[in-house]
């Protein structure tokens, strides 16, 4: 398992917002090529993120599904991007003043990923998730009031 932790200038609020809009997945998840779609009701649980892993013309096109919203905390999904598989991800928002502190917390767990020996898995989505939550940030700095 991994767990990133970033604190951030910006407010908890200004982080839920970039969460709440679907849309944006792509620019802050690494990996993440493109959106296809998302449920009207996004991040409402079971709702949908529709889309495309990869770099084109190697992408595949999948899902990540919202298991819990807290729209005071953060998300938790289930991240598909197969032939690797699938990810628990759970997205946690803190307010710290006038910033806040945002942790990452990914594992795989369905699929060929969880192959892959943890400590190796947990270095890659290590990396993959400080880059991650640097756009993160970049993305909700900028939705600041």
């Amino acid at each position: 398992m991994s767990v990133v932790e970033r604190r951030m200038a910006c407010s908890a609020d200004a982080v839920l917002r970039v969460l709440r809009d679907g849309w944006l997945y792509p620019t802050w998840v690494v990996g993440a090529s493109r959106v296809r779609a998302v449920s009207d009701d996004w991040p409402e649980p079971g709702s949908r993120i529709s889309h495309s892993v990869g770099l084109w013309p190697f992408t595949i096109d999948d899902d990540s599904v919202s298991l819990a919203w807290f729209p005071e905390h953060g998300i938790e999904l289930q991240a598909r991007g197969w032939p690797a598989g699938e990810a628990r991800v759970r997205v946690s928002v803190v307010a710290d003043g006038p910033g806040c502190v945002v942790r990452i917390t990914e594992d795989a767990v369905r699929g060929p990923g969880t192959w892959v020996p943890r400590p190796i898995r947990s270095a890659a989505l290590h990396v993959r998730n400080v880059e991650s939550l640097r756009r993160l940030e970049w993305l909700a700095a900028r939705r600041e009031p």
